[in-house]
């Protein structure tokens, strides 16, 4: 059983930084493609991006592309939300999330119907807020 740990949200305000981490337990990280997703008060879950198991391919969504860099450690099993130039309708639950089947690549994580589906084990999230 593989377990992800989320931390590093909190409240900003609009502009701001923040960055998540999330720590993998188990010794099988690398074989994981790994990924952001979120949700918003009153909203269905949405992807926010993905990266490949070797950290060398990553995808994002549109309205998080450029100011979102996904990036993971496989040395210490822990994969990397930097978020830039936030704003308030970036304010979500953000759920780390890892996917062991060998067909998923980054891109196919950000691209499955509804957003998700397929992932093997989830984080229970960390709670970002974004201020005007």
């Amino acid at each position: 059983q593989v377990q992800l740990v989320e931390s590093g949200g909190g409240l900003v305000q609009a502009g701001d930084s923040l960055r998540l981490s999330c720590a993998t337990s188990g010794r099988t990280f690398t074989v994981y493609s790994m990924g952001w997703f979120r949700q918003a008060p009153g909203k269905e879950r949405e992807f926010v991006a993905a990266i490949s198991r070797s950290g060398g391919i990553t995808s994002y969504a549109d309205s998080v592309k450029g100011r979102f860099t996904i990036s993971r450690d496989n040395a210490k099993n822990t994969v990397y939300l930097q978020m830039n130039s936030l704003k308030p309708d970036d304010t979500a639950v953000y759920y780390c999330a890892g996917d062991r089947s060998p067909s998923t690549t980054a891109q196919t994580m950000g691209t499955r119907a509804p957003p998700g589906y397929g992932v093997d084990y989830w984080g229970k999230g960390t709670l970002v807020t974004v201020s005007s």
